[in-house]
């Protein structure tokens, strides 16, 4: 199999895992990473085994061993740095959101259809077998047609007030926080699994943490609360979040999404009722896909290649009871991009469930439509589907 070259920018949190997944794809070259000053980058380079530390990012564009640019960066820069990564020839596979604003996100969509390059945003929750599982039995009539759809994504890593980091920065981390940051994840998730669109929203956002203490340097996501004082900040961004949601097949929804509630680390869920079953998945215990029934007994599927259909199969890759979790289906949405590229990256050879630079575009649309629907005193406020509505031409460098 031909190798292929990739570099990184950004060597944050999410960085290593982005390079773990490609190691065990086995045909991919890790050329070199670039971050924010040429000495930090040097160092963490070291630290992650990642080749050549580049002194800025446009180094690490210019070098024809990087087909495949890995952006990692902070959600300000996102458009930037994948911009000109699409500019310069090179295939994307960018952290979400796309961008912090959505015309900034459908300028990428764009670009990159315009170019015939790849481009990936790293929903990767729908890497998980049984989210795969759960996907096939929707679209193939199990549960008849859904009429509920709901759901929470909660954290509790914000909940001291001595904890700050750049996503609470509305400059580097956008309008939204806790809709932007696990929100999206949850609604990509949603519209994945049922094979439909959320088309209006009405959201009540609250901000429990009013004020924190922001350290002198920069912090990272999870890291805990500081240790040292720091000057006290308002925080303008959401930590607490309930939406109400309709979907274009008539089915209704909500999700709430929290990132202050104690004993919640990372509890994605998601429950689809339909008319003749229901179907229930945890991300905190991900190999098991909860089956409702109304006449009969409850069930529940758990993770075993054997048991699973085909179109899920592909995503399991121990036998039953040997437990795959959170970076094996990172390794999975990466695997799919990397099929794509080898394949040319063109609509038609895309794999199913990889999420693109489309998704990451009404992403972006759906969160604007919460942040209008508060604003506006919560009222209900629809969402265009992102490949009809026009774009909006900005000057932009």
């Amino acid at each position: 199999m031909k190798r292929i070259g990739m570099g990184l920018v950004g060597p944050g949190f999410i960085a290593a895992h982005h390079l773990d997944a490609v190691r065990r794809l086995g045909h991919v070259d890790i050329v070199g990473i670039a971050g924010s000053s040429l000495a930090s980058t040097t160092r963490r380079a070291r630290e992650l085994n990642a080749g050549r530390a580049y002194a800025h990012y446009r180094d690490l564009l210019a070098d024809p061993a990087v087909q495949v640019v890995h952006n990692t960066t902070p959600n300000h820069l996102h458009r930037e740095v994948s911009l000109a990564a699409l500019r310069a020839g090179k295939h994307v596979i960018s952290d979400k959101p796309l961008a912090s604003r959505s015309d900034d996100a459908r300028e990428l969509y764009d670009a990159a259809r315009e170019a015939g390059l790849a481009h990936v945003v790293t929903f990767n929750y729908r890497g998980y077998p049984l989210v795969q599982q759960a996907r096939t039995m929707i679209a193939k009539g199990r549960i008849g047609p859904t009429v509920f759809v709901h759901g929470c994504y909660l954290q509790d890593w914000l909940t001291d007030a001595r904890t700050y980091s750049w996503r609470l920065d509305p400059k580097r981390g956008g309008a939204s926080s806790a809709l932007g940051d696990i929100g999206s994840h949850w609604c990509d998730l949603a519209e994945h699994v049922t094979g439909a669109r959320i088309v209006a929203v009405l959201a009540d956002l609250h901000t429990v943490v009013a004020e924190r203490e922001v350290p002198d340097t920069s912090a990272k996501a999870f890291a805990g609360a500081a240790k040292a004082p720091g000057k006290r900040q308002a925080i303008t961004s959401e930590d607490l979040a309930s939406v109400l949601l309709r979907f274009d097949n008539g089915a209704r929804g909500c999700v709430t999404v929290g990132q202050v509630l104690p004993g919640h680390k990372n509890d994605l869920r998601l429950e689809i009722n339909g008319r003749e079953g229901s179907v229930g998945w945890r991300q905190e215990q991900p190999n098991a896909l909860w089956l409702g029934q109304h006449a009969k007994a409850n069930a529940v599927l758990t993770r075993d290649p054997a048991l699973l259909d085909p179109s899920a199969r592909g995503y399991a890759h121990l036998p039953g009871g040997h437990p795959e979790a959170w970076a094996d289906a990172f390794r999975n949405v990466i695997a799919d991009a990397y099929t794509w590229i080898r394949r040319g990256a063109t609509e038609a050879t895309r794999p199913a469930a990889l999420p693109t630079f489309a998704d990451g575009y009404r992403n972006s649309l759906l969160v604007d439509a919460m942040l209008k629907s508060h604003a506006q005193g919560g009222v209900w406020q629809s969402i265009d589907d992102p490949l009809t509505t026009p774009r909006t031409k900005r000057k932009r460098g």
